[in-house]
């Protein structure tokens, strides 16, 4: 148990390091080859200083977080753990979830490659992406039924509520929009890092407190992703805070939206993506609200969409903006870590 935290110790910091290391790198090399943002005439004036900051920073960290997760796997030794079990919480379920995520970030890397080296500032249409999104997430959760986890009951705290086929209807549309939102949340410097670090801090939290129960212990793996993600993540966040130096992209931003829903998935805890993730809805039901109401009786609602912009327009600081909206994330992270301890692990087994 104790080689196992410092395992997950030196994850974290490899991550970091190399996070550190690359982003030293590529952002004067990036610079150079002018691979930088372009800022859309619609979107707020002062944003224009933005101009020309390097857009592939999800790249890099999805890059540090892949190398110290496998360092991570190298070192834990295999004659005391599950790790390569096919089971519910074996490695290739965590794979899985790491494809799924990988693949969310393959179609934002798409968006970006057309929007830098194709010169359409909008990149991929809305119609592509969310086929492409639809695709995959179909693809993930039949592979997740058929060979992992055919369960399609809903825990809340509550009770459990059989969906039946209808869970994956649900599922399927509840984390594409997640997915998105978290997208939308990408919108100024360092606000969608900061939210992302946060849900991964407290769902690293629980990763860890597996050790707990000792060896063998059947996830690991995902105890060992989820330092990756938060020493990689820092290492973003350090470059990325106002004034940014670069920003994550849609490579980034749909990559940590479907690896968050992936972790409460794999704990069958869908029920806490509705609190962890409260800003990426209250973003994203922001944008769906200016629309309707612009179509149906020709005014906004808000000053502008996603919500960050409106308070941007209220003459809030990006900084204030990050921090306000951090903190609500922080305090819905601790009601979601209580609902667990509290319901979730004196209702199932799963954790034993």
């Amino acid at each position: 148990m104790i080689y196992e935290y410092k395992v997950a110790a030196i994850v974290g910091a490899v991550a970091f390091i190399l996070g550190v290391i690359l982003f030293k790198i590529f952002i004067p090399l990036l610079r150079k080859v002018k691979l930088g943002q372009k800022i859309l005439e619609i979107g707020p004036s002062w944003h224009k200083a933005k101009e020309g900051t390097p857009n592939l920073g999800g790249l890099i960290f999805i890059t540090a977080m892949l190398v110290a997760f496998v360092v991570g796997i190298i070192l834990i030794p295999k004659e005391t753990d599950v790790l390569f079990q096919g089971e519910v919480g074996g490695l290739s379920n965590v794979l899985l979830l790491l494809g799924y995520a990988l693949s969310q970030a393959i179609i934002g890397f798409i968006d970006d490659y057309v929007k830098l080296f194709k010169k359409r500032n909008k990149g991929l249409s809305s119609t592509q992406k969310l086929v492409l999104q639809f695709l995959t997430t179909g693809i993930y959760l039949f592979v997740r039924a058929r060979y992992f986890l055919a369960d399609t009951s809903f825990w809340t705290p509550w009770g459990s509520i059989e969906l039946g086929i209808f869970y994956y209807v649900i599922m399927l549309l509840a984390i594409v929009y997640i997915v998105n939102c978290a997208n939308l949340t990408d919108g100024i410097d360092g606000l969608a890092g900061s939210i992302a670090f946060i849900i991964c801090t407290m769902l690293s939290i629980i990763s860890l407190e597996y050790f707990k129960f000792g060896l063998p212990n059947p996830h690991t793996a995902l105890a060992l992703l989820s330092p990756a993600i938060l020493g990689a993540l820092l290492a973003f966040l350090v470059v990325n805070f106002h004034p940014a130096k670069i920003f994550m992209g849609d490579t980034g931003s749909l990559f940590l939206g479907a690896i968050i829903v992936g972790f409460v998935m794999y704990y069958g805890m869908e029920f806490v993506l509705i609190p962890i993730s409260c800003i990426w809805i209250i973003e994203g039901v922001s944008v769906v609200l200016q629309v309707l109401s612009f179509k149906l009786t020709g005014k906004r609602i808000f000053k502008m969409a996603p919500i960050h912009h409106h308070f941007e327009k209220c003459g809030w600081s990006e900084v204030k903006i990050v921090a306000v909206f951090s903190a609500i994330t922080v305090v819905f992270s601790v009601i979601s870590y209580y609902i667990i301890h509290t319901h979730f692990w004196t209702y199932t087994h799963f954790w034993a």
